[in-house]
């Protein structure tokens, strides 16, 4: 069944929501800056046991935040952002249960199974999670990397799915032309997920509703987890509660 997975979204040293296509070297369209540190979002779903999580630094200036996040749930939270081979290491030691990698894996554009090897030497491939966000193209959908301003020529679908489930445990995969809008999730992306993912998948984008939960579930069969955070009242969000969404999970 599908479940509610929480986020920790970091920008600019600071717990936020933004709009996802927007982000680039000058800022982003901001939805909401939180008053609390990641810290306090950490224990927060540490006390309604939200397990899967991900805190993610979305470019430079995170790090601090990040570490005192993972501090506060060792092994309960995934952390993504700027990980690479040199630096998953540290990141697991600080308390993450999986790290996420997306652009570390492109070199001039190309996907690099050399590098997604070396990645997987220091992690294995049980404690590594592929992010695979990515933009709608005339073709399908392409995995976007750089704070989802590149679109490379990797597409996301059955094949690519397929060959890279070999190499981690999970996918994390934003529809990065929907995130933080509130108008909807991408249902064809999501059931692209559900038909073509032998392995657990997080789907994040669009979401506006406990209705988005259920429609998840339709949609991928039970396969495909969604995170919600714009639309969530502990983000400043109108469409749902944390409380609705940890009743979601207790109850399926």
């Amino acid at each position: 069944m599908t479940k509610f997975r929480p986020c920790i979204d970091l920008h600019q040293g600071q717990v936020k929501q933004i709009v996802g296509g927007s982000l680039n070297d000058q800022g982003a369209d901001t939805n909401f800056v939180s008053q609390h540190d990641a810290a306090h979002y950490a224990n927060l779903y540490r006390q309604h046991n939200l397990t899967g999580g991900h805190v993610i630094a979305l470019g430079p200036g995170n790090k601090e935040q990040a570490l005192n996040a993972l501090s506060q749930w060792p092994d309960g939270l995934q952390f993504g952002g700027g990980v690479n081979a040199e630096n998953a290491a540290e990141f697991l030691a600080a308390g993450a249960s999986h790290v996420i990698v997306t652009s570390y894996l492109f070199e001039n554009g190309q996907f690099s199974w050399q590098r997604l090897e070396e990645i997987k030497q220091i992690t294995g491939a049980e404690r590594l999670i592929l992010d695979l966000s990515c933009r709608r193209t005339a073709s399908g959908w392409n995995i976007a990397t750089d704070r989802w301003q590149t679109v490379t020529d990797t597409p996301v679908n059955a094949a690519t799915l397929a060959s890279l489930s070999e190499h981690c445990a999970e996918f994390l995969i934003h529809a990065a032309d929907v995130e933080g809008l509130q108008g909807g999730i991408d249902e064809d992306l999501v059931t692209l997920l559900g038909e073509a993912c032998t392995i657990p998948v997080t789907y994040a984008g669009g979401a506006r509703s406990l209705e988005d939960l259920k429609l998840v579930d339709t949609l991928s069969g039970g396969k495909v987890d969604l995170t919600i955070g714009s639309a969530l009242d502990i983000f400043g969000g109108k469409g749902v509660t944390l409380e609705d969404c940890i009743n979601w999970n207790n109850q399926h």
